[in-house]
């Protein structure tokens, strides 16, 4: 009999100890040593066979090959996939429970006729997954649904169907007799990941794999997973609002600029080509505490909101309360007004909310969110039309932002009229061709003076 001992894994990011520590030695994190049942056989590895040498090339001599790649259904996805899905690719959707990761793979591959797919689920069963394809309103005769959690069993599946592409749902729900620990530990998820990885490579089938995230918001499992696969994507928004951001975090075969937006619906997943539409509200009523920013996500530009209420504090301690925005940045705003404008905020409570339950980290939406704060503060709506863009410095001053013609242009498309911007922010770019009336700032006073005048 194999001899079994216990090692110890950093859940954060997959190194071994032979005992317990209470901070990982690779990454550091306090905490995060769990013990996991070790297997001597695992340790030695199997016979190893002679495999064939490779040759080393000079770089002038390598032949430039564009990957061939699977179109998907969803343009959104193609966008964040790099312009669709790799062959041999190994890609990890990660997101929360219940946000739409299985929805959006189901309705993608549901969609794909000319493909043989398998579809592994160790979660849910097949009725389950039939009742989902019904609710979209999907169905496919080239689509196989098995729902096993053993490795090995799904490699016997795999020879029998001889896919085309492959879905596991979710990998933390497979385990391989290979090693003895429950699934989901640190060395199964690595384990089988690898053995996965290792036949897409071989047979040049995309594999995906869906996977949870824990509750700091990272992949559940070790950090060495994203190591491991080709792609990390993404899928984050609030259940309690209708929108979802599928981001590229890691992409060897294309950009992680790129982001998708889709919108959840009774059939399934919707994409919002035009997400500026969708985040501005239409109503004619002019509100005090309203701003519009122009923000990037990745490289694409749309226009959302930045709501702010000001109040006089009630329990003599003023509140800070920050939804889709870093509360510290708000924080250092709100000092910025107080010390360099001279408007006293210190016994006053502050909320600040970007619509749509997006978060935002742009910088350039500062000059918007300072605006919303002000217009509250003083009871006065900002005119309709009105649009913003502007980093702002501790002294006051409007910084320049990046991709600054891309953001006039989405504003003149969505109707704008005015757009405020940092002063010498348009070096080299043409701008008699563009409609929208652009006013430059070089400090805060200048762009209340220009709003509330």
């Amino acid at each position: 009999m194999a001899k079994v001992k216990s090692m110890w894994f950093c859940n954060s990011c997959g190194a071994d100890s032979p005992k317990w520590e209470g901070r990982c030695p690779s990454c550091g994190e306090w905490g995060t040593m769990v013990e996991e049942k070790v297997s001597s056989k695992q340790n030695r590895g199997t016979k190893s066979t002679r495999v064939a040498k490779s040759t080393p090339q000079k770089v002038s001599e390598i032949k430039a090959m564009t990957e061939p790649r699977i179109h998907m259904p969803s343009e959104e996805l193609n966008r964040v996939l790099g312009g669709g899905l790799v062959a041999g690719s190994l890609v990890l959707i990660g997101g929360e429970p219940g946000i739409g990761k299985s929805t959006l793979v189901l309705q993608n591959i549901l969609s794909i006729k000319s493909k043989t797919i398998l579809y592994v689920s160790g979660e849910e069963s097949a009725t389950q997954l039939k009742l989902r394809a019904d609710r979209i309103g999907r169905q496919s005769d080239n689509c196989y649904i098995v729902c096993e959690t053993s490795l090995e069993n799904i490699f016997d599946h795999i020879e029998e169907v001889q896919p085309q592409i492959l879905i596991v749902d979710s990998i933390q729900t497979i385990a391989t007799d290979a090693i003895e620990s429950s699934a989901g530990s640190v060395s199964q998820v690595r384990e089988c990941s690898a053995q996965l990885l290792k036949y897409a490579k071989e047979s040049g089938v995309p594999v995906l794999l869906i996977g949870h995230i824990n509750k700091e918001g990272s992949i559940a499992g070790p950090k060495v997973l994203e190591h491991i696969v080709d792609a990390v994507l993404q899928f984050e928004g609030d259940r309690q609002y209708m929108y979802r951001i599928l981001r590229s975090i890691k992409n060897r075969f294309g950009s992680t600029s790129e982001l998708g937006i889709y919108e959840m619906c009774q059939r399934g997943l919707r994409e919002v080509t035009n997400p500026s539409e969708m985040l501005l509200s239409h109503s004619d009523e002019e509100l005090s505490g309203v701003a519009i920013g122009v923000t990037l996500e990745g490289i694409r530009p749309f226009l959302i909101e930045a709501q702010a209420l000001v109040s006089t504090a009630a329990y003599g301690t003023p509140q800070r309360s920050v939804t889709g925005f870093d509360s510290k940045r708000m924080n250092m705003l709100l000092a910025v007004l107080e010390k360099r404008v001279g408007f006293k905020l210190v016994q006053k409570d502050v909320f600040l909310n970007i619509a749509g339950g997006l978060k935002v980290n742009d910088p350039a939406l500062d000059l918007a969110v300072i605006c919303a704060i002000l217009a509250s503060n003083v009871d006065m709506a900002i005119p309709k039309g009105i649009c913003m863009s502007g980093e702002v410095g501790l002294s006051g001053e409007i910084r320049p932002i990046t991709r600054i013609e891309q953001r006039i242009m989405e504003a003149e498309k969505l109707g704008m009229k005015t757009i405020i911007i940092p002063r010498n922010n348009l070096k080299g770019i043409d701008t008699s061709r563009l409609k929208i009336k652009i006013e430059e700032v070089s400090k805060v006073e200048e762009a209340f003076k220009l709003l509330f005048a």
